[in-house]
């Protein structure tokens, strides 16, 4: 992987059997008798409203606990939307197992991987897809799976490398995308929200924040584009903020791979056709359900909806994304296979050489681990 938090938060909180995703006094959406039904998001709420009247969304909404969540339903669950009490039950031995690891390291003076996986039991969901049905997403169109076969990442096994373009924009420190910035990972996975009279504005631990006006604003031209694209905001009944984002920049996959049960490889396309709809429903003091749905009939054959609920915990601290700081990884990725392939080449493994127009390795930082830059201004 190329890119790590600066420090690792340790978040490794084992949680009781009685909070794992039943309803609640927050507001959290509970399971049905019938776990084949999805039912609506509830509107009962009254959320506090801020001094110029709008709904109070502000606070701090880490997702840690939605971050073993699927995208895609697992097969072995069927047609249902929500896990039995008994399979909720064996999770928590996972946690368990996560927390004695953490402990361990802490007793040893060692850092593994129980310092850097952030993990709550807890999602009595089976997938955060609520459309279609299935839990499974759309196929992709013919132009879709071109247009995927032709990007290029970290993560595609067995590609080549010659330059940074080779690259995702999650390897290069960018995005992870959108709406991938928006759903779990393993670490950083904090959301913040601040509010003013006009905007809402959404900070992400991982790379990036949305700035929102809210109300009567006019869409980009259709030549202007960004990598989050142009978010347009309104109040929607009582106590939910409904954002429309158009203009999306192609180049990074809507979906990261790093998010458990999407596609693999990070080669997802977005093209110039794609929109997000998100609902932010204030459910409760400290729960809002999050959905957003994505469209994009050039790349998509069908849209889809993902719901989730976020918890609320203002003492939740954010740590520095630190990817850029020292990242050589994508120097090392392309001087190594690129000397792996003329190696190749020389024992008459390969049909051609290295390709001498493709340019130089980029140069690093020169005060990334002592090792100097040599090109000259």
């Amino acid at each position: 992987m190329l890119r790590a938090p600066s420090s690792a938060k340790f978040l490794l909180l084992a949680t009781s059997i009685a909070s794992l995703g039943f309803a609640t006094a927050t507001g959290a959406q509970g399971a049905p008798d019938d776990l084949t039904t999805m039912p609506a998001v509830s509107d009962d709420y009254q959320p506090e409203r801020t001094p110029w009247g709008d709904p109070d969304l502000r606070g701090t909404w880490p997702i840690n606990d939605i971050a073993e969540m699927p995208v895609e339903r697992p097969d072995q669950y069927g047609d249902r939307f929500w896990k039995t009490e008994a399979e909720i039950a064996a999770e928590q031995g996972r946690v368990e197992q996560l927390e004695e690891a953490y402990e361990n390291e802490d007793e040893e003076g060692t850092i593994g991987l129980g310092h850097w996986i952030e993990y709550q039991a807890g999602s009595r969901r089976t997938s955060m897809l609520v459309e279609p049905a299935s839990g499974k997403l759309p196929a992709l169109t013919d132009e879709g799976k071109r247009l995927a076969s032709l990007n290029r990442s970290s993560w595609v096994t067995g590609q080549t490398y010659d330059w940074v373009d080779d690259f995702d924009s999650w390897d290069r420190c960018w995005t992870r995308g959108f709406p991938a910035s928006m759903l779990p990972f393993r670490y950083n996975n904090g959301i913040r929200i601040f509010q003013s009279p006009g905007y809402v504005v959404i900070t992400l631990e991982m790379l990036g924040t949305r700035m929102i006006p809210v109300g009567n604003t006019e869409q980009w031209p259709a030549a202007v584009t960004g990598m989050f694209g142009n978010s347009r905001g309104r109040w929607e009944d009582h106590n939910t903020l409904v954002v429309e984002t158009t203009n999306m920049q192609p180049g990074a996959s809507p979906l990261n791979t790093a998010t458990r049960g999407v596609p693999p490889s990070n080669t997802l396309p977005t093209s110039g056709e794609a929109t997000v709809v998100e609902r932010f429903h204030m459910v409760g003091p400290d729960t809002i359900t999050y959905e957003l749905t994505y469209s994009d009939p050039v790349v998509w054959e069908a849209p889809f909806t993902l719901r989730m609920d976020w918890t609320r915990d203002d003492t939740y601290e954010f740590f520095e994304y630190a990817c850029h700081e020292g990242n050589v990884q994508v120097r090392n990725y392309i001087t190594a296979n690129r000397t792996a392939r003329e190696q190749e080449y020389a024992r008459g493994q390969m049909v051609e050489p290295i390709d001498p127009d493709a340019g130089p390795p980029p140069a690093m930082d020169p005060a990334s681990r002592g090792v100097g830059n040599d090109e000259e201004d």
